[in-house]
């Protein structure tokens, strides 16, 4: 059963020791690095980045990283440190994590992605890295073919229409020979005791967040997202992780003179608000526990 929910920063922060890590999880354009950065404000700490898109440098407005005048009031870790044609991974994100949690400032995670969370506070299987040509092979097939590849364990547990956790697991169980469900149950002890942190997931109603969505890509486009995707045209690779950060391909399609503007936009907001919708519904399923902030303007 999900705790009352709260609906400020005092709340928040009532009997919450400096020392303490928190977890802010929350989809898209709900305000959660905002929640974040006011904590830090006040009570000290540096912001960890547990946003998959994020993560990129080849992006800046398009995935909402802090900006400029955000990281000068406080530090940011894990934003925009990895290069477009890099694999990173939840495991990636993990190994640079450990080191954050036994450091000197009490880390306040903040994100959207959620396989990020669970792999901090349940622990994440060591799975070898994918040699390259498997990779390869990976991106040559359909989505389907791979599912039906897939050991029985492994099918029941991957959203089958997601096709990169559906990739994963045919890669993994392709190059190690185990399929993905064994690799889990094998999994050690978390980074993080979610016990000994206090854990945060934003309740944000589709009626609520949905103007949101559009009002944030609008500011996006206002602040250069489009610079941002000129620059990335001429590398543009859709199949990189990095370069499909929603709104990417959308203005890129602009660009390329297969929409207009308006017809960018409208994708982009669509999509968002998909990406949101699978966001609420992971936060619901494993999150129950963990405490929901309402923001004033949501009650």
């Amino acid at each position: 059963m999900a705790n009352a929910p709260i609906h400020s920063t005092d709340e928040v922060l009532a009997g919450l020791s400096p020392q303490t890590p928190v977890l802010i999880a929350g989809p898209t354009a709900s305000g959660k690095s905002a929640l974040a950065l006011e904590i830090v404000a006040r009570q000290g700490g540096v912001i960890v980045n547990a946003d998959a898109s994020q993560v990129y440098d080849c992006w800046r407005v398009v995935t909402a990283r802090p900006s400029p005048q955000e990281v000068a009031q406080a530090p940011h870790r894990l934003y925009g440190h990895i290069g477009a044609d890099q694999a990173y991974s939840a495991g990636h994100w993990l190994r640079e994590m450990r080191p954050l949690l036994e450091g000197p400032d009490r880390p306040v995670i903040v994100g959207g992605t959620g396989l990020y969370f669970s792999a901090l506070t349940l622990g994440l299987a060591d799975i070898p890295a994918i040699p390259a040509e498997i990779r390869a092979a990976a991106d040559a097939l359909p989505v389907e073919d791979m599912l039906a590849q897939i050991d029985d364990a492994t099918a029941t547990r991957i959203d089958p229409s997601n096709p990169m956790r559906v990739q994963r697991a045919w890669e993994v169980q392709q190059a190690t020979g185990r399929g993905l469900a064994a690799w889990q149950d094998d999994t050690g002890p978390p980074a993080l005791d979610a016990a000994q942190a206090r854990c945060i997931v934003f309740d944000a109603p589709k009626d609520w967040l949905t103007p949101r969505i559009a009002r944030r890509f609008d500011l996006m486009l206002e602040a250069g997202a489009l610079d941002e995707a000129r620059a990335i045209l001429p590398d543009w690779n859709p199949d990189l992780p990095a370069h499909r950060a929603i709104g990417g391909p959308e203005l890129i399609a602009y660009l390329q003179n297969r929409m207009t503007l308006d017809e960018a936009r409208e994708a982009a907001v669509i999509a968002t608000r998909q990406f949101a919708k699978r966001q609420r519904t992971w936060f619901r399923s494993k999150m129950r526990s963990w405490l929901h902030f309402q923001p004033a303007e949501n009650r």
